[in-house]
């Protein structure tokens, strides 16, 4: 079989470890972390009787089982490249936060079809009034929306220090949780006021916002794995980095594609058409130098040059 070198990157493999070491480590604190609050609000949600409580419950159980496939396939992301992935394996990181999206949009539906079920059934006066919401449930839910501010501001640091799309997406749900957890105190609350009619109803507005959260990180990963184009800010940086070469007359096409973290470029110049194959040659070996030193996590640069006519 045949041996792949590692491709060019600013990275050394110190750094690389480190990031693979971050990722899991943020990965294992949510994950217990959710463990915990799925156990406690399901808990406290049906002895506590608060169907918003339970619904957020509910939704953390199910971000114990996206947490364990994103642990998977984050380890996963970390083999090295092989004949067949010549590249390495870092979308399994989009891949990753694809199946957190999805998740999550699921997640939301079920729980959006429960609640406004349940608000219709109160509204026609078809709905059993059980036993009243207890005031622990609020404390519960207060609780995890101080919790979760924690995740999501540490999460999303990591996320941005990694680059890995996974915990980004993590992050997103984070801060999804809080607003969820909040949505289910104030149902909590006017349900233990006496308005029975508000705890599906804010079941249902958690449902909503756990069903867009779901969408964006869906969005956002699978236009990473759908060959977009470069953002406008990374467009700007590469034009500017080669922009100082004198030698280029013109950037014909310019595009990206990301593999987890990192870039692939591709970039067509037009140059001098006098000059010599050697000379343009030197010319895409100063674009590739140039392209790495500016954006941090480039695994390779494929330059492409042709003639431009004179005027």
């Amino acid at each position: 079989m045949m041996d792949y070198p590692e491709l060019s990157t600013s990275e050394s493999p110190q750094e690389r470890k480190l990031r693979e070491a971050r990722v899991q480590g943020i990965i294992n604190t949510g994950l217990f972390c959710n463990i915990i609050l799925a156990t406690t609000k399901v808990t406290f949600g049906i002895v506590g009787h608060s169907r918003a409580l339970l619904a957020d419950g509910v939704n953390s159980t199910s971000d114990i089982v996206y947490y364990i496939v994103v642990k998977i396939f984050t380890k996963l992301a970390g083999k090295p490249a092989d004949s067949e992935h010549p590249y390495g394996h870092h979308q399994m990181e989009s891949i990753a936060a694809v199946v957190v999206g999805a998740f999550v949009i699921t997640t939301g539906i079920a729980l959006f079809w429960d609640s406004v079920n349940t608000s219709y059934e109160i509204f026609k006066g078809q709905h059993h009034i059980g036993a009243p919401i207890e005031i622990y449930t609020l404390i519960v839910a207060s609780v995890t929306i101080l919790l979760k501010i924690f995740l999501f501001v540490y999460t999303r640091n990591i996320g941005k220090k990694t680059e890995n799309a996974a915990v980004i997406a993590l992050a997103y749900d984070h801060r999804n949780d809080i607003f969820s957890s909040a949505g289910a105190a104030v149902g909590i609350t006017l349900g233990w006021l006496g308005f029975i009619w508000a705890d599906p109803v804010a079941g249902a507005v958690v449902a909503l916002i756990i069903l867009r959260t779901g969408i964006f990180i869906l969005r956002e990963s699978s236009n990473e794995l759908m060959d977009t184009v470069p953002s406008e800010a990374l467009n700007k940086k590469i034009r500017s980095a080669v922009s100082e070469i004198p030698d280029i007359k013109s950037i014909e096409e310019l595009t990206a594609h990301r593999f987890g973290p990192y870039f692939v470029i591709n970039i067509t110049i037009g140059i001098e058409g006098s000059l010599s194959v050697k000379q343009g040659d030197q010319i895409a070996t100063d674009v590739e130098n140039r392209i790495d030193k500016s954006i941090t996590m480039v695994r390779k640069v494929y330059v492409h040059y042709h003639p431009v006519k004179r005027i």
